[in-house]
């Protein structure tokens, strides 16, 4: 039996079959790009999730060829012109609780990625228990490349999945990771053809399913004995936070002057 939750109709859809809810990012026009609306609305979705005893596991996932990448190019030019503005602080803000909303879902979750995840599309990614890529998948920081300092507590997340060379090579010297490369690495469990990415999460994700009381008590018994509750992810946003927020002033300064 399957139930369309779709009551956030724009840019996140929400689907429950037999206890896996199925997230879908749905901006594909954009390569499903955070804004702070779309933000806002997974966070929600993420509530109503919670909410539902009956869902005992969760897949993320992105509509079109891609997964997500990262913040949308406007939103990000946009604080980089009003850094210090009450409004826009807590805008980016959102985003950044976005994908950590997804870190605190209570059922177990799984990141199917197709195409690529790019800086808070990492960022969201990694907040997840378990990612199956496309066997040509991209995985990046991407950070640099646009001049930014990461966010979102995107060190504490790449460093929490062990693989630390694979992290500073991303992070700090601008490397990207393909699909089949991430399993090999740690980053990802399981590489497969980019047709078969969502029905791979799905049938993971029945097993829990099966029994969602049991799911959610195991996968917070598993994330506080690996150390990966929330005040580590909590101490590495806001330490990136305000450099983040200098680089995107200072880009837009450089833009200002040609």
């Amino acid at each position: 039996m399957s139930t369309a939750t779709n009551e956030f109709p724009s840019e996140v859809q929400l689907a429950v079959t037999a206890g896996v809810a199925v997230i879908t990012l749905d901006a594909p026009q954009r390569r499903n790009a955070l804004t702070v609306a779309m933000a806002r609305e997974l966070i929600a979705v993420c509530d109503r999730v919670d909410a539902d005893p009956t869902i005992g596991a969760v897949v993320v996932t992105g509509a079109g060829a891609y997964f997500c990448a990262g913040g949308e190019r406007p939103t990000l030019a946009a604080a980089g012109e009003r850094p210090a503005d009450p409004d826009m602080f807590e805008a980016m803000g959102d985003i950044y609780q976005s994908f950590k909303r997804v870190g605190e879902l209570e059922p177990p979750t799984i990141a199917a990625i197709r195409g690529g995840a790019v800086g808070a599309g990492m960022n969201l990614a990694l907040a997840t228990d378990l990612r199956i890529v496309a066997d040509d998948a991209r995985l990046m920081s991407g950070f640099l490349a646009i001049h930014l300092h990461q966010g979102g507590g995107h060190g504490t997340l790449l460093a929490r999945t062990g693989a630390r060379e694979a992290g500073n090579a991303m992070s700090l010297f601008g490397e990207s990771v393909i699909g089949r490369r991430a399993v090999e690495l740690g980053l990802a469990w399981e590489s497969v053809p980019a047709d078969a990415v969502e029905t791979r999460a799905v049938e993971l994700a029945a097993v829990p399913a099966a029994d969602p009381e049991l799911a959610r008590r195991t996968a917070a018994s598993m994330r506080l004995q690996a150390s990966l509750d929330d005040s580590a992810w909590s101490r590495g946003l806001q330490l990136e936070r305000a450099t983040q927020m200098w680089s995107m002033r200072r880009r837009h300064l450089d833009a200002e002057r040609g």
